[in-house]
Formats: C-alpha cells, sequence, structure tokens
C-alpha cells in the first residue's frame, strides 16, 4: 500500500512534464510577442517577400481573424484553462505522457493568447507562412501553434481511448 508522501511524490514527478511544457510555451510566446512589438511596426514584414516571413500583425478577433466578441473570448479562454487543469487532474494517474503534453502545450497557447486579449483587447501574431503562390495561410503566434499541435495530440490521445476502451468492452 503507497502512503501519501509516495502518492505525492509521483504526483509532482508526473506533473513537471506538465507544467514545464505550458512554461515554456508562455514564456516563448510572450518573449516573441515582446520582440516583434518592440522592433517592428505594425504591418511590417521582414523580409519584404518570401514564403516564410515575420509579419507584425494583431487579431482581435478569433482564429483565422474571425470577428468575435473580445469579451466572449477571454471568458472561453478562462473556461478553456479551468477545463485543461480539471481534465489532468481527472486523468493524472492514467493519463501518459502524450496526453500530458498535449495538455500543456493548450494550457500555455491558452494563456499565451488570454494574456494578450486582457491586456491589449488583441492578440499579437507574427508567423507568415505563403506556401502556394498567393495563397496565404492565417499569420498565427507561438500559442496559436501550440494550441494548435496539442489539439491535434488530445483528439489523437481520445481516439485511442476510445478505442481501448471499445476493444476493452467487446472482449
Amino acid at each position: 500500500m503507497m502512503n501519501v508522501a509516495s502518492v505525492r511524490s509521483v504526483s509532482w514527478k508526473r506533473s513537471l512534464p506538465f507544467f514545464l511544457v505550458a512554461v515554456i510555451v508562455l514564456i516563448a510566446d510572450r518573449v516573441s510577442k515582446a520582440l516583434v512589438m518592440s522592433n517592428m511596426t505594425p504591418g511590417q514584414s521582414i523580409p519584404a517577400e518570401g514564403r516564410f516571413r515575420l509579419s507584425y500583425t494583431t487579431n482581435s478577433g478569433a482564429i483565422f481573424g474571425l470577428d468575435i466578441n473580445s469579451t466572449f473570448l477571454i471568458i472561453m479562454a478562462f473556461v478553456v484553462v479551468g477545463l485543461i487543469i480539471w481534465i489532468y487532474v481527472q486523468y493524472l494517474t492514467s493519463g501518459g505522457k502524450l496526453l500530458r503534453l498535449g495538455l500543456g502545450l493548450v494550457l500555455g497557447g491558452a494563456l499565451g493568447n488570454l494574456i494578450d486579449r486582457v491586456r491589449f483587447g488583441e492578440v499579437t501574431d507574427f508567423i507568415d507562412v505563403r506556401l502556394w503562390g498567393d495563397f496565404h495561410w492565417a499569420t498565427f503566434n507561438i500559442a496559436d501553434a501550440s494550441l494548435t499541435v496539442g489539439i491535434i495530440i488530445l483528439v489523437y490521445c481520445l481516439l485511442v481511448m476510445a478505442r481501448a476502451t471499445e476493444q476493452a468492452g467487446s472482449s
């Protein structure tokens, strides 16, 4: 039988990567946005042409520039952060490393963009990818990229868990 001290020790060791990923994403996002804001002017792109550029833009809406009320987005970000922490606590003992990585990426990304929305009423974007001719993918930031990769990982984990549950039920 495990005592309380050993359970806390295991929980701390299992939680460290989750929180470390979230903190690294948050710091990378904040530092990169601060560098862009202090060294570029809005609308500026470096280089001026090319497939991969730094382009200083802001977005007061949601993903892909969708026009959604900023207050609603702030409330939703708080809900997402709370939901991530709740999911993490619920699956702490059964969730694998990949689940913790996905949750950490989503948490760090959500916090990074939430800070922008609360402080400035908009999010700073700067990663500009133009792959096919004049086709322009939405300009994004480190928080957006972390959110996207984290959500893909979480969907994968949910599909794997659903498949395992289904196979266990049919045996």
